[in-house]
Order: structure tokens, then sequence, then C-alpha cells
């Protein structure tokens, strides 16, 4: 139980985003995250093509 009021005590010592903050957050994940996949996924096709014209 000492270690669940201290969880509650420390939680409110956070300081959370507002609103705009939090948006503008969430917009740059979802952005970072979509650039990630795209250039992962282009550099995947790139190596499967590489790989295909040495072992076909």
């Amino acid at each position: 139980m000492k270690f669940l009021k201290d969880v509650v005590r420390e939680m409110k010592k956070v300081s959370w985003p507002k609103g705009k903050e939090l948006t503008r957050y969430t917009i740059t994940v979802v952005t970072t995250v979509a650039f990630v996949t795209v250039f992962f996924a282009v550099v995947d096709l790139g190596i499967s093509q590489i790989l295909e014209l040495f072992f076909e």
C-alpha cells in the first residue's frame, strides 16, 4: 500500500501537457512514425530488388 500511495503522490507532481501541446506532440509522433515507416519500406524494397538481380 505504501508503494501505491507514493505513486499517487508522485503522479500529482507530474507536469502534464496542455491541450495544444498534446496535439502538437501527437502530430509530431504520428508524422515521425509515418516517415520512418515509408523510409524503411523504400529501403526494404530497394534491397529486395538488388537481391533479385543477383540471385535470379
